[in-house]
Order: C-alpha cells, then structure tokens, then sequence
C-alpha cells in the first residue's frame, strides 16, 4: 500500500554501470548481511567518520570485534523475557494514555499517536527518564520530514550543519545530560546506565541515544501508521486480528512488515571478496541490499509473494519478516519490542466503540533508506 510491492525479479545478485553491486535474492542477501567481510556504506555513516578519531562510535557505526561485543553486553535489554515483562507494560501504559487522547476528542492523527507511542516505549529502554519537557519536538527536529545534506562547501549544507549542530545541542541539554546525571547518582537497569559503566563520555552517549531513537522512535512510527492502514483497509483481515490470540496477531503483523519494510534499502562495502551463492563481490565494492525484492524472493517464501498471507511456509531458515529488521551483525536488536509495542497499540485501538479510519494517509517515498513516511491517517471513533 505505501508503494506497489516490488517483486523478486529472478536476478540475485548483479553489478551495475557505476559498479555498485545489487543484491535482491533472499538467501544471497543474507550470506552478504553475515558476512565478516563488510562495513557499514549507509545511514550517514559517511558524516560519522568526520567525527574525531577520539570520539567512540555509536554501535550502528562498528563493525567487527568491538561492534560483537557491544551487542554481546546489550543483548540483556532485548531478551524476550525483558521484552513480555517489563516492556509491555510500558507500552500498555502509553497506549493507554494515547487513546484516552483519542476517546476524549474524538479524532486523531494515528501518526501523532503512534509517534507518542514509540517515545515513550524508546525512552524507557534508553533510559532517557528525565528530560524537560517538549521532547516530541527535538525529536521532530533532528528527525526532519525532509534531510538536507551536511556540508561546508554550499550555503544549503552550511545551513544543515549549523541547524543539526543546534538540534544536537538542545536534545544534549534538555534529554540526554539530565539522564546521565540521573545515572551517575543512582544507576537503573538501562541502556545509559550501561555506557555510564563503560565510562563513555556524555557526548558519545548522546550519539547513541540518538542512534536508537532512529532505531525505535522513526521506524516504529512509520509501521504502526502502516499496518492500521491495512487493517483498515481490509474488512476480513481486522476481523482476524481482532478475534486471534496474539501468536496469530503477530503472524499478521510480520507479514505486513515482510510487504512493508521500513528500511528498504541497506548499504555495505565490503572489506575482503565475499562469497555468495553464485556470485563473488570483490574487495571495496559498495553493495545494495534490496529489502523489497529478497523480502518477495519466491524461493524462501513461496507461492504468491506479494500477496498477504500470514504464518505462510517459509523456507528453511527465514524469518516471517524476512529482512525487513536487517540480518546478520547489525540486524535489529529491538525488533521484538517494535512488533510487541504495534501489537500492544493496534489491538486497543480496534477495541474503541465505533473505530473508524476518516481519512487514508498520504505517502512520501524516503529515497535515502528506499522508505516511506505515512502522514495524516486520521481514526475517528464513537463519542
């Protein structure tokens, strides 16, 4: 619905004129996504790199040794009893709260919900408990509807930089320097608490605060407005989500983020030859995963492809997402919280008397990550 779903085309791997590499296989993309010999190409690691060899990278912008075992001392605040304990009850508390807004007016913008929603849900796995108020708004402006380029050579880059620089500056004041504050006093079981052990600097921990608001705030956004626009959409598909238990709930979740990946497009460079299924990318080439065409790939998931079929067979070893949280070292850590958090919301808000979607969204493709931006979904229910 966000774009015509882009089919598996029957050629895996391929190099193009300008000798960038394209992988739309499923099986092919995942050996690239696995494999040890490639680096992040993409999602501003280019910027990133203009930082001071001093400052530590967000974990986004590791790769190898450092990058493991970052993620091995993380993974505690994504284990599935962390997520069904703790974090749904977070996120039951928000949806309620947003909901409450909907009920007492009476109409909403389901992107204004859903992004109050991820927020909240985010905040508490961060660990970003103590920030002054309007941080909806700092979000919404380091997290601009459209990017500019940073740069000095042009006043239009000039502009961006100075802008980010500020954006940085009030999220640092207002968010994240009152929460490492708060954790240096009295740690809590949370991803600041954690870097503040590691003895990370307040600027490098703000790096990655952003970097997993990106992560769980934007993403998660864009996918609660998309799967309500299905549902909505679809009579006999929001009546089966209404009446399933929640293993069905999210088997039809997964298969509408499998037809909707947030992220369609993900970058690497490779650093050795990788080997694929039928192919070899050499050394320093830059590589193009194409998440809509491995997430259709016949061969891993059967018949009909770009049809919506929840719990389908899948091949050996996928995913019911297929790609659309990414693979391999830098998959998602927080996919299961994002799907829990959609369930959470979704299934209240097909609960209000006389729910209605009033108005359909409008689309914005977003080319950098081959994304999309869903805004003005409006739902209305009985007062």
């Amino acid at each position: 619905m966000t774009r015509r779903p882009e089919a598996y085309d029957g050629c895996p791997v391929t190099r193009g004129p300008d000798g960038v590499w394209h992988v739309r296989g499923l099986p092919e993309a995942r050996a690239l996504l696995r494999s040890g010999d490639t680096v992040q190409a993409g999602l501003g690691v280019e910027t990133v790199e203009m930082l001071p060899k001093r400052v530590r990278r967000p974990v986004l912008y590791r790769d190898g040794p450092e990058h493991r075992e970052q993620r091995r001392q993380t993974a505690r605040y994504f284990t599935p009893r962390r997520v069904n304990g703790q974090y749904r009850d977070v996120a039951t508390r928000v949806a309620d709260a947003q909901l409450a807004k909907l009920r007492a007016s009476g109409s909403a913008d389901l992107s204004e919900l859903a992004f109050h929603l991820s927020i909240g849900v985010t905040c508490a796995v961060i660990g970003l408990t103590h920030s002054r108020p309007g941080i909806r708004r700092r979000l919404e402006s380091f997290f601009p509807e459209r990017f500019g380029t940073p740069g000095l050579t042009t006043p239009r880059g000039l502009y961006w930089t100075v802008r980010q620089g500020v954006n940085w500056l009030r999220i640092y004041v207002s968010d994240v320097r009152p929460a490492v504050r708060a954790r240096r006093r009295a740690g809590a079981d949370d991803l600041i608490t954690h870097l503040v052990g590691q003895g990370r600097t307040t600027a490098e921990i703000l790096g990655e605060c952003l970097t997993f608001a990106a992560a769980g705030m934007i993403t998660t956004r864009e996918f609660v407005n998309a799967a309500a626009w299905h549902l909505f959409s679809d009579d006999a598909l929001r009546a089966r989500y209404r009446a399933a238990d929640e293993p069905e709930r999210l088997a039809v979740l997964h298969e509408i983020l499998r037809l909707e990946p947030v992220v369609n497009l993900l970058r690497r460079r490779t650093t050795a030859p990788v080997a694929l299924p039928g192919a070899t990318v050499p050394a320093d080439a830059v590589v193009e995963v194409h998440v809509d065409h491995a997430n259709t790939d016949p061969r891993a998931v059967g018949d009909a492809p770009t049809g919506l079929c929840p719990a389908r067979p899948l091949a050996h070893g996928a995913e019911p997402y297929a790609l659309s949280f990414g693979d391999g070292a830098h998959k998602c850590p927080g996919a299961p919280i994002a799907i829990l958090e959609t369930d959470v919301f979704l299934t209240r808000l097909l609960a209000l008397p006389g729910i209605r979607m009033t108005s359909p969204p409008t689309v914005r493709p977003l080319d950098a990550i081959g994304g999309y931006e869903l805004r003005g979904l409006t739902v209305s229910v009985t007062l």
